[in-house]
C-alpha cells in the first residue's frame, strides 16, 4: 500500500471551490497563510486544553492545504517559490499545533507526552525531508503510508475525542515507519538507478 489517503481531493470537490475563490481574487499564498493562522489559532486552544476546538479549528484550517495548490494551477499561479513556500508553511503549521500540546502537557508533568511529542516532530519532518532528498538526487518519491494527510486527520480526530495521548503514539511510531519506508525507497530505486547507468 503506498498510502493510506489519496495526495488530493477530487477535482469535482474541489473545482467549484476553487473557481469561486479564483473569482474573488484569492490567491494561493494566502490559502496558504489562511492554513498557517488557523494553525497557529489551533495551537493556542491545544495549549489552553481546549481540545475539542483545537481539532475542529486544525482540520478546517488544513483542509486549505487541499486548495491552494489546485488554485495555483488553475490560475497559472504555481511558481517554484510558490511549492517550496506551500512545502515549508505546513511544517510550520504541524510543529505549531504539536508545540501547543506540549505547552499543555508540560504545565501538567506530562513527561510521557512531552517525549512522545519530540519523537512526532522529529519522525514527521524527516518523513518530508526523506522525499525532498530523495528529489534532489533524481529519486522519485511519492510513497509514505503516513504522510502529511494522514497525520493531520490522525491527530485532529484525537484531539476532537480527547485521546491525544493514543494519538501521539500513533502519529510518533507510523511516522518513523513511514521515514524508514521511504529511506529504504531511495536505497532500492537509487541502486536500480545505478546498474542502469552506462
Amino acid at each position: 500500500m503506498a498510502r493510506l489517503l489519496p495526495r488530493s481531493a477530487p477535482r469535482w470537490l474541489t473545482d467549484p471551490i476553487v473557481g469561486a475563490l479564483a473569482a474573488v481574487g484569492v490567491t494561493p499564498n494566502m490559502l496558504t497563510l489562511g492554513g498557517v493562522l488557523g494553525n497557529a489559532g489551533a495551537a493556542v486552544l491545544a495549549a489552553r486544553g481546549e481540545f475539542l476546538p483545537a481539532g475542529l479549528v486544525m482540520l478546517a484550517a488544513s483542509s486549505l492545504d487541499l486548495l491552494d495548490g489546485a488554485l495555483a494551477r488553475a490560475t497559472g499561479r504555481a511558481t517554484p517559490f510558490g511549492s517550496v513556500f506551500d512545502a515549508v508553511m505546513d511544517r510550520v503549521s504541524e510543529a505549531a499545533v504539536l508545540f501547543g500540546l506540549l505547552y499543555y502537557f508540560s504545565d501538567r508533568g506530562g513527561r510521557d507526552e512531552e517525549l512522545l511529542i519530540f519523537a512526532a516532530v522529529v519522525a514527521s519532518f524527516l518523513v518530508s525531508y526523506t522525499r525532498a532528498r530523495a528529489e534532489i538526487v533524481d529519486v522519485p518519491m511519492r510513497e509514505g503510508l503516513f504522510g502529511r494527510a494522514e497525520r493531520v486527520i490522525l491527530l485532529g480526530v484525537g484531539l476532537i475525542i480527547d485521546e491525544v495521548t493514543v494519538a501521539l503514539w500513533i502519529l510518533a511510531v507510523a511516522a518513523a515507519a513511514t521515514a524508514v519506508q521511504r529511506l529504504a525507497l531511495v536505497w532500492l530505486r537509487a541502486g536500480r538507478s545505478d546498474e542502469q547507468s552506462p
